[in-house]
Order: structure tokens, then sequence, then C-alpha cells
């Protein structure tokens, strides 16, 4: 048989296999037994010490009997009266002469030694007769030292005893023995006693542990069952619910409480990190499809007048107003490739210009561009006394404040008035760019600083607008660790940029 075989059933029976239910129940066993066990142990010990105890006082009495009547002295005990006296006409029998005296019990052995030789020994029965021991026990009597004190003794054929040996005044020893049966047997039923109660305190305790972890490890066996139908669902694609959660009755306190909850909040995150990576691919896949959108009116003109110049090259004239339409379409398509790349640099965090920027002059350039390209609009400023300094990025700064300008100028009929204020916000500033015009649909606010967002539905491309503008100005916003917001109702648009003094988001480049 290979080493690997004979190692299965071993781990098959290793405690790491084992379920907690049966690790919880075997170590409260083996905690109880432990604990029963050593109750037990030592009840049976003090009992034992204190039954030879008693024996040993009877001991003392017997030989203070047995040393009287070998003439050793007079007798210290109390007379025996429930030791029947052998018959008158008994004959004398092998044991020494104070076997015969009251105060002897039965299955008492004595023996008288002289000069380390048994002169005589023997048991007095419980009729009160005597009978011979071996030599084998005479032998073993004869070693017993003189000392006064009681010890245990094995004495051949005739059991376990309690022994005493004394000298008398004569210069023999008087060796008096005394029965442990007694003792025995009421140890042996004590020992009975206490594993019928280990028994059954065992049993006890197997039913009511097995009842009461079933009941404390029931919320585990339903954080299981949520995890096996988490495992069951599709993940990977598409919108995703977890439906399931944990139902928590334990108190949170509690370790299994605790679980419960955690498992819930992690359920949660799941949920939350699962819904926002199926926003995410939406939002991809919408950008594509718009991307794609954007692309194919500029791709198209150029392909088109292309074959139109292929076609007809007798008409110069023809040909470069084709080749004029191209490079416009060409223009269109390189503006929208870089502002799709500038949005893809601020969403990887690639890092932005970390240089001192003076807001103030750089809202009065963009309201001046902006007074030039729309001179049908009335442009205002409001700028505070002292210049307003931050840093960040001078060159995308200036980028967001003209496509707010921009929008400002393309959604609004002429004569409306775009009012640019500027003003400290603590260490760091504050734009507001404000007009009266006709304002930004309800049901288009939620989503302004989205790509390829357009207030009309046609997808008017009218001064070369891509879409992108106001989500290339979140971006760059955020970027500085700023905020940009909207409200808009009829006749009030207000875009407010937040910038802070020193944003941990710029970068050095």
């Amino acid at each position: 048989m290979s080493s690997s075989l004979r190692t299965e059933p071993r781990r098959r029976w290793s405690p790491r296999r084992w379920s907690l239910r049966a690790r919880l129940l075997v170590g409260q066993l083996l905690l109880l037994a432990t604990v029963v066990v050593g109750i037990g142990a030592a009840t049976v010990f003090a009992l034992q010490q204190f039954l030879v105890h008693q024996l040993d006082t009877e001991l003392v009495i017997a030989q203070n009997h047995s040393v009287g009547g070998a003439g050793g002295g007079p007798s210290l005990g109390v007379p025996y009266d429930g030791v029947r006296l052998p018959p008158p006409d008994a004959p004398p029998g092998p044991g020494p002469d104070f076997l015969d005296r009251r105060g002897i019990q039965p299955d008492a052995i004595g023996a008288a030694v002289d000069h380390g030789t048994v002169t005589a020994a023997g048991k007095i029965g419980s009729d009160g007769t005597e009978s011979a021991l071996s030599d084998a026990a005479r032998r073993q009597l004869a070693t017993v030292v003189a000392d006064g004190k009681p010890r245990s003794l094995s004495i051949d054929g005739q059991g376990h005893y309690r022994v005493i040996a004394d000298p008398t005044w004569r210069g023999t020893t008087v060796v008096t023995a005394l029965p442990l049966a007694s003792v025995d047997a009421t140890l042996t039923w004590v020992v009975g006693i206490l594993l019928a109660a280990i028994a059954t305190a065992v049993l006890i305790a197997i039913t009511a542990g097995i009842w009461l972890i079933r009941r404390a490890l029931l919320p585990l066996d339903r954080v299981a069952a949520t995890a096996s139908q988490v495992a069951d669902l599709q993940l990977d694609r598409g919108e995703v619910t977890l439906p399931v959660r944990v139902s928590i009755d334990a108190d949170p306190r509690t370790e299994v409480g605790q679980l419960g909850a955690a498992v819930n909040r992690m359920l949660e995150h799941i949920a939350g990190a699962l819904s926002a990576r199926h926003d995410s691919e939406t939002r991809v896949r919408q950008f594509l499809a718009d991307a794609s959108h954007e692309l194919r009116t500029p791709l198209a003109a150029i392909r088109g007048y292309t074959e139109l110049a292929q076609r007809d090259r007798s008409e110069p004239p023809g040909e470069i107003d084709a080749l004029s339409r191209v490079d416009a379409a060409a223009h269109r398509m390189s503006a929208l490739v870089e502002d799709m790349f500038l949005l893809a640099r601020l969403d990887s965090g690639r890092p932005l210009e970390h240089e001192p920027v003076d807001l103030s002059r750089l809202t009065i350039d963009a309201v001046s561009d902006a007074h030039i390209a729309g001179p049908d609009h009335r442009w205002d400023l409001d700028l505070p006394d002292e210049p307003v300094l931050i840093t960040g990025d001078a060159v995308r700064l200036h980028q967001v404040l003209g496509n707010l300008l921009a929008n400002a100028r393309t959604h609004t009929g002429p004569g409306t008035v775009v009012t640019v204020s500027l003003e400290r916000d603590g260490s760091g500033a504050q734009w507001r760019v404000r007009d009266n015009g006709p304002g930004i649909p309800a049901a288009l606010q939620p989503a302004i600083f989205e790509r390829f967002t357009r207030g009309d539905s046609s997808r008017s491309r009218r001064a070369g607008s891509t879409g992108l503008g106001l989500a290339i100005a979140d971006a760059v916003i955020k970027a500085h660790g700023g905020e940009l917001a909207v409200t808009s109702v009829p006749g009030d648009t207000v875009f407010t940029i937040r910038l802070p003094g020193e944003s941990p988001y710029v970068q050095g480049a």
C-alpha cells in the first residue's frame, strides 16, 4: 500500500476537515468530560482518603488491644462488641492469643514477630475461628517496620490490607492488619455512580449542544444560502441587480450579527460597483455611437467631394471648391479628435500644468474674444479691484471660459446680455457666467455635462460644435479640484465655477 493511501484515512478524519458544528460539539464534550472527570477523580480521591483514615483509626484501636493482649501494656481501645468470641470449647488457633480478645474485627490478621521470625500468625473469621497464613504471608508480615504507622500491604492469599506494627515491653513485635475490602467496595460503587452520571451528562450535553449549536449557527446558514444565490447570478454582463440580502435576526453586537451585517454591506458595495460598471459601459457605448455619428458626416463629405474632384477634372474651380470643403471637414474632424483626446487624457488622470494663473487677465481676454465673435450680444464684466491669482493650467482654464461663452453666444439670440463675474472665494476663486436667454430645458439639465449632449434633437452642428464643450469644461474643472454647476430658468441661466487656490489634482507636467 502506498503512502498516499495510508495517509488518506488520516486526512479524512482530521479535525481540519470537520464542520464548524462538529468542532464546537466535540470541543464542548471534551471540556465537559474533562471537568466532570476531574471532579469525579477529586471526589474519589477525597473519599478514599476519608475511608482509609477511618480504617486507620480502627486499626490503631485494634493494635492497642493486640499490644495489650500480648503483654505490651494496657489496652487503650474501646471493646468492640460486634465480634463474636470463639466457642468455649474451641481449640486454640494458629494465631497469637490477642486475636481472641474483644475489639478485633472479622477478617483481621494478627502476628507476633520475635527477632524477625514470626512465632504466631493467623486470621480471624467472621465466626470467631482462626485460620493459618501461608509462609509467604508470614514472611511479608515479618518485614513490616515497627514504627506504629499504618501502611497498605497486599498479603499473599488474603488480599489488600492496612498493616501496623508496634514493639512490646517484652521485645517482640505485634502486627495487626485490617482488610481494605470495604473501602474498595465503597470506592467501586462510587466510581460506578460517577460513570453513570458522566454518561448521562454527556448524553444530555450532546442533545442540548446539537440544538443550541444548530440554533446559534442558523444565521450562518442564511449567509451561506445568500452567498450561493449571488454566486449563481450572471454578473459578467448587462445590468445586474442583487435582490438577495442576508436576513439578520441576531444581535449586531454578536459575531454572527456582525458577519451578516458585513455581508449585506459587501453586497451593497458590489451592487453599487456593478451598477457603476453598467453605467460606464452604457456611457462608453453611447460615446462610441455618438463619436461614430460625429465622424460619419465629415468622412462622408471628404469621400464625396474627393470623388467629385476625381470625376470632373475639366473644371478646376469645382475641384478647388471640393478641396475647400474637404479641408473644412478635415478641420472639423481634427477638432473632434482633439476634443476626444483631451477628454481621454483627463479621464486617465494625466497631469495638467501647475503654474500661477491671473484669472482677472484671463477673464478679460476670453470676454474680448467672445465680443469679437458675437457682436450682436451684450458682454458685461464684473471683476474685483485686485487681481485674482490661483495655481493651475491657464490654457485649459481659458478653454473652459471660452466654451461657456461660446455656448451663451450660440444658444441665445441677438441682444442677449451675458455677464461674466469673478470674485474671491476664500483662498480660491469663483466664476459666474450669466445670461438672460431662453434657458436650458429642465429635462436636459441633469445630463448637460455629459458628452455629445446638445439642446436640439437634430444634432445641429452650427458654428462647428462637437457637443463636447461642456464635458471638457467639467473635466478640466474637476482636474483642478473644483466644481462646475448650472442653474437655469427662462430668462436666467448661470454657470458657476469654483476653483481652489491650491488643488491637489493639478500636478506638474
